[in-house]
């Protein structure tokens, strides 16, 4: 065992022993956060807007203020982003992460002195929690590569503006700036595709033992890598064994992984956002990841089903129940109040809290009353994947409101097979009875013949790589939606399989 293998080890135990005092003491240190928030905030534009020095208790906070999301908190922002001071956090922040927004171009979300710490400690404690139970520190020698946007940052009203990604990548250790790859050089190009390439080219005779980044852009890395090789990505890094993600949901992609890999390898969940670092995996026993309830972040949370009435109970963390849907409502250091990141999230534990992700409140079908989520169609895939061989490039689903004459409406599952079945039918047919078991709207509505199962269309190869580079968002941080409430995705693959 190398020094600083046995290093990593020890200072694991002792930051897994900090992580289970307060995740043993979770409505402490959610109040002592909300306390903090309120009374540091209190001499801000938008502390005395919203009456702070008034905010005793989480009932006087949703009396005060409202539940918000980008646009509606917009007019505070503007107002940061031409460079006035003390807005919704005392003085100026120390970055923007820009991301895009859906509805009016660039969103500007801020990070601050206080919060960003939040996020480099999340990151960095999710692989000693990962230490701290296997015992595994050997990887701690070797080259890790992280998949992620460039670290050029630009700037605007004196404040430092980049992708989160970006931003986060000025902050590796010191102990792991020798480890990490790719180069700056390389991370620093902005192609996606040409970044994967010399990617590949800097790696492929390195001793890899961490791998890290959003399923979808990983799996990219490894069939390149295969290609260039001819082997499969376990052969060429003897030493890997252990993948880091975040973003979306691994399972869907897991067969496929492990195809590529040629073996079984550890893996740690993350969720991070520009907004917060939310959760991470601390325990490959559990299911879930541990909700960060000492990081400058206060939580509240409104059951999904109830979220769109005129005025939906917002819940604290001592009133959640496991299994709930929910969406996700944030307080934080960086100064965003009662905000809606856009995430739903269930609850697999009460004892720590641990939580999942199951969709986003505005990506789902319910274009015939059925309310089915991402977590649904993703475990549907996993069962009929699981039970018939296959293996899944990716996915989307979208309703068909409007079929051929005679025919009933139903959901069409847009699939890259990496391996199709050998009965396409016989997949159908279990896709449909696992969405079928998971959601009883949708139950009723095949049965009672409202609606017909499940369609696939068959996308081909890299067809959904076309289509996040139509779109101009291709790699990075950039997300398919597994579920669309309309046609728009649908009628741009339709093209893409006709040509």
């Amino acid at each position: 065992m190398s020094l600083k293998s046995f290093a990593a080890k020890i200072f694991a135990k002792t930051i897994r022993k900090k992580i289970d005092v307060w995740a043993s003491n979770p409505l402490e240190a959610q109040q002592k956060i909300f306390d903090e928030l309120i009374s540091k905030a209190k001499n801000t534009n938008f502390g005395k807007d919203h009456k702070f020095d008034t905010i005793k208790t989480h009932a006087d906070f949703v009396q005060n203020v409202p539940v918000r999301d980008y646009e509606a908190l917009r007019n505070y922002v503007d107002k940061m982003v031409v460079g006035e001071e003390d807005i919704l956090w005392p003085g100026k922040p120390l970055y923007y992460a820009k991301t895009s927004g859906t509805t009016s171009g660039a969103k500007y979300i801020p990070i601050t002195k206080e919060s960003m710490p939040t996020h480099i400690e999340a990151a960095r404690n999710a692989i000693l929690c990962y230490i701290a139970e296997t015992g595994n520190a050997k990887f701690v020698d070797g080259k890790m590569i992280f998949l992620q946007g460039s670290p050029e940052l630009t700037e605007k009203n004196g404040v430092k503006l980049g992708r989160l990604s970006g931003i986060v990548a000025h902050y590796v250790p010191g102990y792991l700036q020798k480890n990490r790859m790719p180069s700056w050089e390389t991370n620093c190009i902005e192609d996606w595709e040409t970044k994967v390439d010399a990617i590949v080219e800097e790696t492929q005779d390195l001793n890899m033992t961490v791998i890290s980044g959003i399923p979808s852009w990983v799996q990219m890395y490894f069939e390149k890598l295969q290609r260039k090789t001819g082997k499969k990505v376990g052969d060429i890094f003897t030493n890997f064994d252990l993948f880091i993600y975040g973003g979306v949901n691994y399972e869907p992609y897991r067969s496929k992984f492990e195809n590529l890999i040629g073996r079984k390898v550890d893996s740690i969940e993350l969720y991070p956002a520009s907004e917060g670092f939310f959760a991470f995996q601390d325990s490959q026993k559990a299911k879930g990841m541990l909700l960060q309830l000492d990081s400058g972040i206060f939580y509240e949370f409104i059951k999904a089903e109830s979220f769109f009435d005129e005025d939906p109970k917002r819940l604290t963390i001592a009133e959640v129940e496991l299994g709930v849907n929910y969406v996700m409502i944030i307080s934080t250091t960086a100064g965003l109040w009662a905000y809606n990141v856009g995430d739903t999230i269930q609850f697999t534990s009460l004892k720590p809290y641990r939580v999942m992700v199951s969709g986003r409140i505005k990506h789902y079908i319910s274009a015939f009353g059925e309310h089915v989520i991402a977590k649904e169609v993703e475990e549907a895939m996993q069962v009929a994947s699981e039970k018939t061989g296959a293996r899944i490039n990716e996915f989307t689903v979208a309703p068909q409101v409007n079929p051929s004459a005679e025919e009933l409406p139903y959901h069409e599952w847009f699939i890259e097979f990496e391996k199709e079945p050998v009965d396409l039918s016989n997949f159908r047919n279990i896709l449909d009875k696992s969405l079928q078991q998971q959601n009883s709207y949708y139950f009723d509505l095949i049965e009672g013949n409202i609606l017909q199962p499940v369609k696939i269309s068959k996308v081909p190869t890299n067809g959904f790589q076309a289509y996040m580079k139509s779109i101009g968002k291709l790699g990075g941080q950039n997300k398919l939606p597994r579920l669309s409430n309309d046609r728009k995705i649908a009628e741009v693959l339709e093209k893409i399989i006709k040509k």
